[in-house]
């Protein structure tokens, strides 16, 4: 590329990214199969919120953990998940039925009664 505008190069290496973004990625895939619904938090370590959720879900666990599953995802480290998740604001609690399909999202903090409520509704939990 040694004769072409910089302003070309630019383009090219722009375009590449971005297409590069669109495409899904091949060797991702949702989370392995539970025997039970589960809840995806999808979260940033230095998140005051997500903080705030994770004790929130840590409760949730405690007290429901035979009935669904809780995991906590981190941007910096579940980069992958988030793409195949199509998460836009963090905090975001992805709720997955038995098959691992996703049945309901909540963006945002949400309580703990207002969780428990959610699940109950979906029928996840007792």
């Amino acid at each position: 590329m040694l004769g072409y505008p910089r302003s070309l190069k630019i383009g090219l290496v722009l375009v590449v990214l971005i297409l590069g973004l669109l495409q899904p990625a091949r060797s991702q895939g949702p989370p392995p199969r539970e025997q039970r619904p589960a809840v995806l938090e999808f979260s940033r370590e230095a998140c005051p919120i997500c903080k705030r959720m994770e004790q929130v879900l840590a409760r949730i666990q405690e007290t429901y953990g035979a009935q669904v599953a809780v995991r906590i995802l981190y941007v910096e480290k579940e980069e992958r998940l988030y793409r195949h998740h199509r998460i836009v604001i963090i905090p975001t609690q992805v709720f997955l039925d038995v098959s691992g399909k996703e049945v309901f999202r909540h963006e945002g903090e949400i309580s703990q009664e207002g969780l428990v409520q959610k699940l109950k509704e979906l029928r996840f939990i007792n």
